[in-house]
């Protein structure tokens, strides 16, 4: 039977908005070139229909209609993305969907009721998904609930765990994995994929799923790949194939995410040694000596760690190795950071490059990932960085240095401004990153200021739109101004992530406010000479003594761009914002 689709309306409080959707629907199929109607369910017959798609809501009672033939599709999900709701009908039709229509065939043989039949049948798609971000924090947990809030709006199923700073959180069982019709993997960061060989998965951002998760799962509907593999093949092996397409920006992002708990702690407990006095750390023996040289050797770990990450993310483990020695031998050549980023990159392609390309009889494989590999590439490894990369980049990133460190006021405010508006740009984004990884992999090198710039920079976007939810509350809703009170304690955490629900429902007008907050705050920085030696913290940080120089004039610059952000945006919103808002939830079903 030819591919042919009977489209019948059925929503009881949006019966308008379901035939307007079941003919958008028809259109569609029709441009197809397959045969494609609309009939009330009062009309509807089964005929010669190879399919026959219910959009909006399954009915109690289906009369003659044949089970194993029916599908749903929820008024939201055709109005977010109608191509990929009749994509996923008529993958259903041909592909995984026959399987499980199957079940409800076999059992109306073996004498079972229709309505049971019905409901097998019609059962919601079910997902999973993990979500991890670098830092492991906010995006991790907000794209994560953003997922669940879609599935249930959207009629799914769905369960998510977390791979955040904490480690994995609601652990994804096999038996959710094993009936699961696609899997999401809303990540900044490679995580293991070895649990999903054979199903469909698809891969975004965790800003995509946070933003657009409605279209997340649309995309993830129409556009998922079968993950290659077994179940019972190492890590390394099933996911080799995606971690070579996965870019540059996501390997740095991996060893970014591996680094910072090291850069966070040993920043802190450097400044905890300041609380005893600002050089009593030179006192031999003494708790302030301790806390110091404890940081140090955090801070000492910290392009090693970088380094073999990046390694990780692009060979797997037999990339490990050989980064971490890179790592460590940019620390000896004094490459810094960035040597510690080439040394990473350097070292996972050459792993890659070896376990695709040795060759070895059955008895000997075992040998390549724990000898071979590993000695073939920290050996390529060690003299290219000696001979080639080591020298080039240690004098660059000593030039770098020099000039942070003799730049007049005038090219400090500039860098300030570019660091504080690039940390407002996205949110926690690729750009918001950049600049804090920046920051980060300075304070080796006793450049403070830049990492004074990044964290205020960060914590004006969610300050100032709690501001502006106080100033304009009567443009906000309620659960706005609800918003932007937590937004506001984010924002003293060093979160800029609060203000993500804003900026997504109002990007035009968010986004250039908190740049412009983020660039004053950034030059201001830069004018009183601020330093700090946290790389995080937020406004607790002020806490410890002498983690920060003039902590006064440094909340002054925190306070001057989060008042800039939030009274512009307070100015610029649209008073009927607020009231439209509700009105078009209602038209999408």
């Amino acid at each position: 039977m030819s591919t042919s689709i009977l489209f019948i309306p059925n929503h009881t409080a949006k019966a308008a908005n379901a035939l307007i959707l079941a003919r958008k629907l028809a259109s569609l199929a029709q441009e197809k070139g397959l045969r494609a109607e609309v009939a009330a369910l009062s009309d509807a017959a089964a005929g010669d229909f190879s399919r026959i798609v219910f959009v909006g809501q399954l009915p109690e009672q289906i009369g003659a209609l044949p089970a194993d033939r029916i599908a749903v599709v929820g008024l939201q999900e055709v109005s977010e993305n109608a191509s990929a709701a009749l994509q996923r009908v008529l993958n259903e039709s041909g592909g995984s969907a026959q399987s499980s229509a199957a079940a409800p065939a076999a059992a109306l043989a073996a004498g079972a009721t229709a309505a049971a039949a019905v409901s097998v049948a019609s059962k919601p798609l079910h997902f999973v998904a993990i979500t991890a971000c670098p830092t492991g924090v906010a995006h991790t947990f907000m794209a994560a609930d953003a997922l669940k809030q879609g599935a249930a709006k959207l009629g799914y199923t769905i369960d998510v765990e977390t791979q955040g700073s904490v480690g994995a959180k609601s652990i994804l069982s096999e038996e959710s994995i094993a009936r699961a019709d696609y899997v999401i993997l809303a990540t900044d960061i490679e995580v293991g994929t070895s649990r999903f060989a054979g199903k469909k998965v698809y891969r975004c951002p965790t800003g995509f799923a946070l933003k657009q998760t409605d279209k997340a799962f649309a995309e993830a509907v129409a556009n998922a790949r079968v993950q290659g593999g077994s179940a019972a093949a190492s890590a390394g092996q099933a996911a080799a194939p995606v971690k070579e397409k996965s870019g540059f920006y996501k390997h740095l992002l991996t060893g970014v995410s591996f680094m910072l708990p090291l850069v966070v702690a040993g920043g802190l407990l450097i400044a905890m040694s300041f609380i005893f006095g600002i050089n009593a750390f030179e006192e031999k023996g003494s708790l302030a000596a301790v806390l110091m040289e404890t940081g140090k050797a955090a801070f000492g770990l910290m392009v090693p760690i970088l380094a073999g990450y990046i390694a990780y993310s692009i060979a797997d483990r037999p990339g490990l190795a050989p980064g971490l020695i890179g790592g460590a031998l940019a620390v000896q050549l004094q490459s810094g950071f960035l040597g510690g980023i080439v040394a990473g990159f350097l070292a996972g392609y050459l792993a890659l490059l070896l376990v695709k390309h040795i060759k070895l009889p059955v008895t000997m494989e075992a040998l390549k990932p724990i000898l071979i590999v590993p000695l073939i590439s920290s050996l390529a490894v060690g003299l290219i960085m000696f001979y080639i990369v080591g020298e080039p980049v240690a004098q660059l990133f000593a030039a770098m240095n020099n000039f942070l460190t003799s730049m007049g006021t005038a090219n400090a405010v500039l860098l300030g401004v570019i660091i504080g508006a690039m940390m407002c740009v996205d949110l926690g984004g690729p750009i918001n990153k950049a600049a804090y990884t920046f920051s980060v992999g300075l304070l080796t090198t006793q450049n403070y200021f830049p990492m004074a710039a990044a964290m205020a920079g960060g914590m004006v976007p969610a300050i100032g739109i709690a501001i502006a939810t106080m100033l304009a509350k009567r443009k906000f809703t309620e659960s706005e101004v609800s918003a932007g009170k937590a937004s506001f304690v984010l924002g003293l955490c060093f979160i800029s992530e609060g203000a993500i629900p804003f900026a997504a429902r109002d990007p035009m007008r968010v986004i250039p406010c908190c740049i412009a907050g983020g660039a004053l705050t950034g030059a201001l920085v830069a004018l009183f000479q601020n330093e700090l030696h946290a790389p995080h913290g937020g406004i607790f940080v002020l806490l410890i003594p002498n983690a920060i120089n003039k902590p006064l004039m440094y909340l002054l610059a925190i306070a001057a761009g989060s008042l800039l952000t939030g009274v512009l945006y307070a100015v610029l919103k649209r008073k009927d914002q607020a009231a439209a808002a509700p009105a078009i939830e209602t038209v999408a079903g």
